[in-house]
């Protein structure tokens, strides 16, 4: 039941954030918040984290 903030450097397609929101949440995790160092805006990774949140530095 522990609050979880996931920290990655990228997020792209968000294939691999959701493969971690979804491994934390099966483990009985909150998901509080995602935060990457870069988002590509120009692909889907936000989409397919919808109803999280999502903090990004750089965006391009």
């Amino acid at each position: 039941g522990q609050r979880v903030l996931v920290v990655d450097d990228l997020l792209a397609t968000g294939g691999t954030a959701k493969a971690v929101v979804d491994l934390l949440k099966g483990q009985g995790a909150e998901v509080h918040a995602l935060a990457f160092l870069i988002e590509l805006e120009f692909l889907p990774g936000r989409e397919k984290l919808s109803g999280q949140t999502i903090h990004s530095v750089l965006r391009y």
